[in-house]
């Protein structure tokens, strides 16, 4: 099983600031590490578009295999980092976003509001998540059973082995 190597991006003016405490990237660490995987790379940066889209890239070159992103996926005028997701990412993996929209949907209207992308970066998935600590850990109840399967396929891995064993 392909192992999972996590980065984890804060989106947050104020939080780079230094005006606000960063409370969902410790609990996407601590849901990561929870579920057994390394946190290779962790970042705090200011709503802005090439800043957040350099963090993603950076998460790369630093050997992530999924960077998660938290924050800045609302309706604000500074709310961009999906636009600088889909700045760097190869693919969009709408399924995913959708499953986290539906989600957040089932706790508050206001999940539709969310923008939040995903996509691929050559073999590394790229994941928005909201920015609440909350929102956090249950969009990452939906997403850490499929991150390993995700990982391999973006690898190489055909994943049709799994397949064909239910193949008479």
């Amino acid at each position: 099983m392909t192992s999972v190597r996590a980065a984890i991006i804060t989106v947050s003016t104020r939080g780079a600031a230094g005006e606000r405490a960063d409370e969902s990237g410790p609990a996407m660490r601590d849901a990561l590490t929870a579920a057994g995987h390394a946190v290779v790379h962790a970042e705090l940066v200011p709503d802005d578009i090439g800043g957040v889209a350099t963090a993603i890239l950076n998460a790369v070159r630093a050997g992530a295999n999924v960077v998660l992103t938290s924050g800045g996926t609302g309706l604000s005028p500074n709310d961009v980092t999906p636009e600088a997701t889909r700045r760097v990412i190869d693919r969009e993996v709408p399924g995913i976003a959708e499953a986290l929209r539906a989600r957040s949907l089932e706790k508050t209207p206001h999940g539709m509001l969310s923008r939040g992308v995903a996509g691929a970066v050559g073999a590394t998935l790229v994941v928005n998540l909201p920015g609440s600590p909350r929102a956090v850990r249950e969009s990452l109840e939906v997403l850490l059973p499929v991150l390993p399967h995700a990982i391999e396929l973006l690898a190489g891995d055909s994943g049709e082995s799994g397949h064909a064993r239910g193949r008479a």
